[in-house]
């Protein structure tokens, strides 16, 4: 346990290292992707106005609130995608991986939580324009702001297993992208990362509550933002420790079958 920890800090310190080789680059990427939360903010606090006030139990500064902190969300949600495998697959990168004594996902899961701690922070500069111009309604607590970090921890490590696996296809077919395409569709509608879940018809939201999408964006916003009760935030939880669990034995299946089936196909 010691050795994996020490692995750990070694792999987010040297992640946040080359974060800051290239920070400009790295805030200015950061800044662009503000454009797409923004625009939703401006269309739901339009609608919102339009309609009396609120859609669906959302407010004007309740939707500001939401896509603010969704901005945060999304950085915490970068994760090793599939794309990531083709050049291990093809470049035979995987080779000099599958030599080492410790699983390549801890490598995965080390980098991308330092590069993510750090956009953390980065974070904090970008948020507070957009607090002052939009005025967003927060409902903050103590419980609320606990369950959002645990609930971030929780959303990074689902969407990391759940890609993991989804890259894990490329040994079997070299290329991932039309399947990679297909699951962040259906993330962008089922996730609320496109609008909050309660905007969503009534059989969408159903079909929604049987996968793990929106307990890696609707459920850490909405626990910061006060729209759910402790019932709601402890089940919450329990609901990413069931996909944690559930996706960390698909890795460990997948990785299981895959690797007997992968050879280099070099350049």
């Amino acid at each position: 346990m010691s050795a994996m920890l020490d692995y750990y800090l070694v792999g987010i310190r040297l992640s946040i290292a080359q974060s800051l080789q290239y920070r400009l680059a790295t805030y200015l990427w950061m800044l662009g992707m503000i454009a797409e939360p923004v625009i939703y903010l401006v269309v739901w606090q339009t609608v919102a106005r339009s309609h009396g006030g609120s859609v669906s139990g959302y407010t004007a500064g309740q939707f500001a609130a939401y896509y603010i902190v969704w901005t945060l969300v999304r950085n915490i949600n970068i994760v090793f995608t599939p794309y990531g495998w083709e050049p291990r697959i093809r470049q035979g990168q995987l080779s000099a991986w599958l030599l080492r004594p410790i699983h390549p996902i801890h490598w995965d899961l080390s980098f991308f939580a330092g590069r993510n701690l750090l956009s953390a922070l980065m974070w904090l500069p970008i948020a507070i324009p957009l607090t002052l111009i939009f005025r967003p309604t927060l409902r903050l607590t103590l419980l609320g702001i606990a369950a959002f970090v645990a609930a971030l921890i929780g959303a990074f490590l689902i969407r990391s297993l759940l890609l993991w696996a989804l890259g894990m296809v490329t040994i079997w077919t070299t290329k991932v992208g039309g399947l990679f395409e297909l699951y962040i569709s259906v993330e962008m509608i089922l996730s609320g990362r496109l609008v909050p879940i309660a905007l969503l018809p009534q059989p969408i939201r159903s079909v929604s509550a049987f996968l793990p999408f929106q307990w890696t964006f609707a459920f850490p916003i909405n626990a910061l933002i006060g729209k759910l009760s402790p019932g709601q935030l402890a089940m919450g939880l329990v609901a990413q420790l069931f996909w944690i669990v559930l996706a960390g034995g698909i890795v460990a299946l997948f990785w299981r079958t895959s690797i007997k089936r992968y050879s280099a196909v070099g350049n």
